[in-house]
């Protein structure tokens, strides 16, 4: 581990020197190339040097140890332990952060949110959800943008889907794929009766144009009239679009904006990250399934949490935790529970890298 860490010590080194270059400041693309690798190295050198310092300061307590003075051995001994108890926690830090990092995760994301079991309250819990992801965005500097809705007469959503962008969205956002299941008592329901609904969650990674290339030719447009709950340019204009690609048979619709253009651009980056999600999942199908880590792993059929409002209660199956603060957690205070998820997620890639 020691080595790995020298070495990307000297490549942090590098990148600084870099970034005071005047030939690296004066090509943009270059820059801010070189600014990005050397923030994701930020973190792994801060822990990095303070565990030399904490090894540093365990060497002098030993040697204070030695003196003759009691008072100054029992102060040294005091030092060794908090010395070699800092050692530890951050030796498991670098574990954590020397293990091969998930390249989608800093990337933009698209979410989809559609209502599974449960007819309309399946849908007033999609939109429950989706209200739920951008306030937790908003609370953290990410930016939502909808792209696609299927709404309900009853202010659901059989179905939407809406792009996240900033820094670490995809990394942040991924524990969230999956079955989400509701317990109780619709709206809709006048003998006070809970019932039990579901939405599913698909998050995935937006493509980028390098990466996914699309032929002209194999799109079919059209055009047509926006649809919706209201909004005065609806159905006036013809601003809503629906791509088709012919080869494999996938269509997207986007009617949020009321220009065309940007209706188009919009379904084209659908398009391409649907594209690019089917490949990393026949890439992530030849994986064995004991190598898998078991959280986080972004399939649809896996209920991965259980939101109980009688109780106050909500509780992720995979880790096993329970918090008793629905009403905050459904109000975007969520990140708690994905940092418990990237920590048991970090846990279990270490003990497989330590099986072989």
């Amino acid at each position: 581990m020691i080595d790995r860490l020298r070495e990307a010590e000297l490549r942090y080194l590098d990148l600084e020197a870099s970034l005071s270059s005047p030939a690296v400041l004066a090509d943009n693309a270059r820059y801010t190339s070189v600014m990005k690798e050397y923030r994701s190295l930020t973190p792994l050198m801060d822990a990095f040097r303070a565990y030399r310092r904490a090894e540093e300061t365990a060497q002098e307590a030993l040697l204070l140890l030695e003196e003759s003075d009691p008072e100054l051995r029992e102060l040294a001994s005091a030092e060794l332990r908090r010395a070699r108890e800092d050692t530890e926690a951050l030796q498991e830090q670098l574990t954590r952060l020397l293990l091969p990092k998930d390249p989608n995760d800093e990337k933009n994301v698209l979410v989809e949110i559609r209502a599974g079991a449960g007819g309309e309250e399946a849908a007033l819990f999609a939109a429950v959800l989706y209200r739920m992801y951008n306030m937790y965005a908003a609370s953290t500097g990410f930016r939502c943008a909808m792209m696609s809705a299927t709404p309900t007469e009853l202010g659901g959503y059989r179905q939407v889907v809406f792009r996240v962008e900033g820094e670490g969205a995809y990394s942040r956002f991924r524990f969230e794929s999956g079955v989400h299941r509701v317990q109780r008592v619709p709206l809709t329901e006048s003998q006070g009766r809970i019932q039990t609904s579901t939405a599913t969650v698909a998050v995935l990674p937006e493509a980028e144009e390098v990466e996914v290339e699309i032929n002209p030719a194999d799109l079919l447009f059209e055009s047509c009239k926006s649809s919706g709950a209201g909004g005065q340019h609806i159905n006036k204009t013809e601003s809503a679009v629906r791509l088709t690609h012919k080869p494999t048979g996938i269509v997207v619709e986007c009617q949020e904006e009321r220009s065309q253009f940007k209706n188009k651009d919009k379904a084209l980056r659908m398009l391409r990250t649907i594209l690019y999600n089917q490949t990393l999942q026949a890439q992530n199908e030849q994986i064995a399934s004991d190598r898998r880590a078991q959280v986080g792993t972004g399939d649809r059929s896996e209920r991965i949490r259980t939101y109980n409002y009688p109780q106050g209660r909500i509780t992720d199956h995979r880790i096993g935790v329970s918090l008793h603060s629905i009403d905050r957690f459904l109000d975007g205070e969520i990140g708690g529970l994905i940092d418990q998820l990237a920590t048991a997620e970090a846990a279990e890639r270490i003990k497989q890298a330590q099986q072989g």
